[in-house]
C-alpha cells in the first residue's frame, strides 16, 4: 500500500457531498492490469473489484456498466434489457470525453456527461466493494448499497459466464 496522499477527484466531491462513507485505497497501478492486479493489490477478491464501464448503444448514446471484476459484460444480454438493439464498449478516447477520466482511472461517481448507470445485480449482495475512485491506482471501498442510493443503477443480469 503506497504511503501517498489520496487525491481529491470529482468522484471524491460527489461522495462528500452524499455523505457517503468509503475508505481509500491507493495501489501500484499496471498498464493493462484491471481488477486483477488491483485485487492482488489490496489483497480482495476480484469478485468484489467492481469495473466501471464505458459503453454506447447503436445510436452512440453513452451508458455506464458496473460489472464484477472476475467476470465479462454480455452485450446482448444487455442491450436487451436496456431495450436497446446493441451495446458495444466505447474506445478509450470516446470512454474518457464521455466520464471525464482516463481509461484505468474512471469512476462511476462524477463523470463529465451524465449517463444511465447498469449494474450487475448481484454486485448488491455484496458486503462491501471496491470501485475506482476517479484516479488509476486509486480505489473506493464502500457499500454497494451506497452505489444504489447515489447512482440509482437500473440492476441487470448481463455477466457473461
Amino acid at each position: 500500500m503506497s504511503k501517498e496522499k489520496a487525491p481529491v477527484t470529482q468522484a471524491i466531491r460527489l461522495l462528500r457531498q452524499h455523505q457517503v462513507s468509503y475508505s481509500e485505497h491507493l495501489y501500484k497501478y499496471e498498464e493493462k492490469g484491471g481488477t486483477r492486479v488491483s485485487a492482488r493489490e489490496l489483497g480482495v477478491d476480484e469478485h468484489c473489484v467492481i469495473k466501471t464501464l464505458i459503453m454506447e448503444d447503436e445510436h452512440k448514446k453513452p451508458l455506464i456498466v458496473l460489472m464484477h471484476g472476475d467476470r465479462e459484460v454480455g452485450t446482448g444480454m444487455l442491450a436487451k434489457q436496456a431495450g436497446v438493439k446493441k451495446i458495444s464498449p466505447c474506445d478509450a478516447k470516446t470512454a474518457d470525453k464521455h466520464s471525464g477520466y482516463q481509461v484505468g482511472g474512471t469512476s462511476p461517481f462524477g463523470t463529465r456527461a451524465s449517463m444511465p448507470v447498469y449494474m450487475e445485480a448481484s454486485i448488491a449482495e455484496l458486503d462491501k466493494i471496491y470501485i475506482n475512485g476517479g484516479k488509476r491506482g486509486f480505489l473506493l471501498g464502500l457499500s454497494p448499497q451506497e452505489v444504489i442510493r447515489v447512482l440509482q443503477p437500473v440492476l441487470v443480469q448481463a455477466a457473461a459466464s
